[in-house]
């Protein structure tokens, strides 16, 4: 379907065509020298002493995860407003996960305290999501994980370059997750990195990348050895050259279009003043503290409205819509593995939540058509 507005779109052009290019006439696609400057310049970005380009945000927190330690035994809580993979990421290593709530409409995010009524024995981490790229309460979890003595890995899928109290998402916890999938802030198709200050955490997440093994295809090349040995059962999680090489041009772009997706996203909450339409992140952007990243605009319909028959008027206005994101615990495989589970808060807000088009490349005249659309639909 041709959308007249879409959901996301790419803020790519020469400079990322040219990047590719120059991949191909160097002749070495594979994990180099590229993606070593792109680790060096993302980890100065979030001011960690380590980053690790992988293939996925999904294989971040799996490595991620098994750098730590967690495994058969192990507890991990998890949000379920999120997307799938967060969860499938845990049950890779043989631990399980424990679902907690959210805070509310006005905050789409983890709430502390049910992660505390949801610690048990088991529980050996917490993964928390920067949902839309809106900070998490970082503080208060921190306080909670380090009372319990438990992992912080930081889901900043969606916040490239967000920030609380002047630091970086990503750098709170013990490790951060980042992806940049093409809809994505930073963008690379696939593609993802993880970050950390502790050292053996990310030797173990190199190692664990390429197969387990003591040195590079690359280091190899370079003449820097000759030889490997397998010291651990790893996986190709690796990036390569091309995808990398967009990384660093998007990098350079990257705070001026979180900037134009602020702006944006200002434009709809105002705009959307009055029109029954619950705003999730307005009020908690308003604190001096929070930098978010603007990833994607949530907004909640009226309780009792069909959001079904909403998302079919927006699409016959030719403006795409999503939902982000259906509870993982309400999944087919999931309500098999955990019966029962009830968070009444998410399963509330998943039920009513719409998410609307929203890129840096984004005219004022499609902003005006999207809200127009939205008063009709509603």
């Amino acid at each position: 379907m041709e959308w007249r507005v879409p959901l996301a779109d790419l803020d790519y052009g020469e400079d990322e065509q040219q990047a590719v290019l120059n991949v191909l006439k160097s002749r070495w696609l594979t994990m180099g020298a590229i993606t070593q400057e792109f680790e060096q310049r993302f980890a100065k970005l979030v001011g960690c002493k380590h980053a690790v380009a992988v293939t996925n945000a999904t294989v971040a927190l799996h490595l991620a995860c098994m750098a730590l330690g967690i495994g058969p035994g192990d507890e991990v809580l998890v949000p379920s407003l999120t997307f799938v993979a967060t969860a499938n990421a845990v049950l890779y290593t043989g631990a399980e996960v424990r679902f907690v709530d959210i805070l509310g409409p006005e905050e789409l995010n983890i709430s502390p305290v049910d992660i505390e009524k949801q610690i048990t024995p088991k529980t050996k981490a917490i993964v928390v999501v920067h949902y839309g790229g809106y900070p998490c309460r970082m503080a208060e979890i921190q306080a909670i994980a380090a009372r319990y003595e438990l992992a912080v890995i930081e889901d900043s899928a969606h916040a490239p370059g967000a920030s609380l109290n002047g630091r970086a998402l990503g750098a709170w916890g013990d490790v951060g997750c980042f992806s940049f999938f093409s809809n994505k802030n930073l963008s690379t198709g696939e593609g993802g990195m993880l970050v950390t200050d502790e050292d053996e955490i990310a030797a173990r997440a190199r190692v664990l990348r390429s197969h387990g093994m003591t040195s590079l295809t690359w280091d190899r090349h370079q003449g820097h050895a000759y030889t490997y040995d397998v010291v651990d059962i790893g996986y190709n999680y690796r990036i390569d050259e091309i995808r990398s090489a967009l990384g660093l041009v998007q990098l350079d772009k990257l705070q001026a279009n979180n900037d134009r997706r602020k702006a944006i996203t200002s434009k709809y909450w105002r705009m959307l003043e009055g029109s029954g339409l619950e705003l999730s992140f307005r009020a908690y952007v308003q604190e001096p503290e929070v930098n978010s990243a603007f990833h994607i605009l949530p907004v909640l319909l009226p309780e009792g409205a069909d959001r079904q028959k909403f998302i079919d008027k927006m699409r016959f206005a030719g403006v795409q819509t999503s939902i982000h994101y259906p509870p993982i615990h309400q999944f087919s495989y999931y309500r098999k593995r955990y019966p029962g589970v009830k968070l009444l808060k998410t399963e509330n807000i998943a039920a009513r939540e719409v998410t609307l088009p929203l890129y840096p490349t984004m005219e004022a005249d499609l902003i005006d058509l999207v809200v127009e659309a939205i008063h009709q639909a509603l």
